[in-house]
């Protein structure tokens, strides 16, 4: 763009500005102009031209830069100074994006777009054009964000903790896995839902988990009342060395979808309406009580099933220990279902995550989000609620 010169009048150089095809990118242009100059007779002591006994130093021409802003991208003629050199306020050393459009580009990470759509959310904001190595380094800075929060100090009590894994694919070792990271939940002691924990883990295994819950007790984590997970071996092994003297209770949902796989599937329907009831009871007693007539009824036409719900039934009725609590969120996962489906429609677009540190770092934002939006909502679980169990 032609530079309209520092002599025009203001109501000359509007009327250049409005005849230009952008005229907003050509006045900030023409203000930042106006800043450097400023800035430099201030540096040297010295206007363009002016000789007097103060100057520190003297001008050399002009170099271009370029410059990406909300407005669109543009080149300055930016003013050469012979000695210490000049840096505009407003351009950092070796970041052309400007802080706003930082954020810009670092929210569209965290909310799932893929390096190809970012350069044309850059090219629709009037930006020339990212390379896939200028979005990876201006996503460099959310690090210290994501890390501070997942080894952040647990003060006070987390009485009830759901843990549950989520899955992606990730470039590990030059080939493409599936990858777990283990998220363990909490409510603090006003109720209010908190992330704790988000670890990536290679296997599954009871030693994983021990280090998982070593890491939280490590943090300040005190010793939990109610743990809610699946049935992995590994990890009731853990809770249960981590955790003395801790109920656990299988979530409900995962112990019904393990015991429906040995009905056919014409019966499940009618079966599953019968096996809620189970959970819908009123107390233990009931709820044993309702088993016992379901296992009396169906133990010969559907012994397998039978067998697993035997098997399983006394640890998925942990929470009618604790009458005060909502049963309702006690009794399962569904608050790690509900939050893993949420964080697979944000990460979809990734596709295979190009390393684990980048699957951690976004999985930690998103969980980042989530708990500072559960503090400004009412309690999970009511205050009057947790105080009974101390």
């Amino acid at each position: 763009m032609a530079r309209p010169k520092d002599t025009t009048s203001f109501e000359s150089l509007l009327l250049q500005f409005i005849g230009m095809e952008d005229p907003m990118l050509s006045m900030l242009e023409w203000l930042c102009s106006q800043l450097m100059e400023a800035e430099v007779t201030q540096q040297l002591g010295a206007a363009k031209h002016e000789q007097n006994s103060e100057r520190s130093s003297s001008r050399s021409g002009y170099r271009t830069r370029r410059l990406d802003t909300r407005a669109g991208t543009m080149y300055l003629f930016v003013p050469k100074v012979r000695k210490g050199g000049y840096i505009p306020f407003f351009v950092t050393e070796r970041k052309r994006s400007e802080a706003a459009l930082i954020q810009v580009v670092q929210e569209a990470y965290i909310n799932g777009v893929s390096t190809r759509k970012i350069d044309k959310l850059a090219q629709s904001l009037g930006i020339e054009g990212m390379s896939r190595s200028q979005v990876s380094e201006i996503n460099k800075g959310l690090n210290e964000q994501a890390e501070a929060f997942r080894n952040r100090p647990l003060n006070g009590q987390y009485s009830v903790l759901w843990v549950d894994a989520m899955y992606e694919k990730v470039r590990y070792d030059g080939r493409v896995i599936s990858m777990a990271i283990q998220v363990v939940c909490g409510v603090n002691e006003e109720g209010h839902r908190e992330v704790l924990a988000i670890e990536p883990m290679l296997e599954e295994s009871a030693h994983t988990y021990h280090q998982l819950f070593d890491k939280l007790k490590d943090r300040g984590l005190s010793p939990p009342k109610l743990v809610i997970s699946d049935a992995h071996k590994g990890l009731v092994k853990a809770i249960a060395q981590s955790f003395p003297g801790c109920s656990w209770q299988r979530c409900k949902v995962h112990f019904m979808r393990n015991i429906l796989t040995h009905i056919p599937k014409r019966e499940k329907s009618g079966f599953a309406d019968r096996l809620k009831l189970i959970w819908m009871a009123q107390s233990q007693e009931e709820a044993r009580r309702i088993a016992k007539n379901l296992i009396d009824q169906y133990h010969s036409r559907f012994p397998k099933a039978i067998e697993t719900l035997e098997e399983g039934l006394d640890d998925s009725l942990s929470f009618y220990a604790f009458p005060a609590l909502d049963r309702r969120k006690v009794s399962s996962t569904n608050l790690m279902e509900r939050l893993n489906r949420e964080i697979r429609r944000r990460t979809k677009s990734i596709g295979i995550f190009p390393n684990p540190e980048a699957y951690t770092r976004l999985l930690s934002l998103h969980l980042l989000e989530y708990t500072e939006d559960w503090s400004c909502t009412n309690a999970y679980l009511s205050k009057a609620s947790i105080e009974t169990l101390y």
